[in-house]
């Protein structure tokens, strides 16, 4: 992002500035199944009820939140460790509330 002055000079926005509201935590996968179809289902309901941009991030592997197919894509193993990062209005709301449904096993009783 940038925005030109009175004589042509290009300025640029500071990281800080270009951030909004990112918020950022992590999870333990405990179903013993790992984030198979049905737990991550209700994440991608969770996810979707909110407006910001939301990634998982595991092994280096950035998907979105809201994407089905690339929560399946992680392979996560029950032990895994997740990384929930969200961007924009209800950022932190999104992702305590997904902390939340990771720790209740994402109410999925076996």
């Amino acid at each position: 992002m940038f925005s030109y002055c009175e004589n042509d000079n290009i300025i640029y926005k500071s990281m800080q500035e270009q951030k909004k509201n990112i918020k950022k935590a992590s999870f333990i996968v405990k179903n013993v199944k790992g984030l198979h179809t049905r737990p991550s289902t209700e994440l991608v309901k969770c996810s979707s009820s909110f407006n910001s941009t939301i990634s998982l991030i595991y092994k280096n592997y950035h998907v979105n939140a809201k994407s089905l197919l690339g929560i399946l894509m992680l392979a996560a193993s029950k032990g895994s460790k997740i990384t929930i990062e969200a961007d924009g209005e209800d950022a932190e709301k999104a992702v305590d509330t997904i902390v939340n449904l990771a720790n209740n096993n994402f109410n999925i009783k076996y």
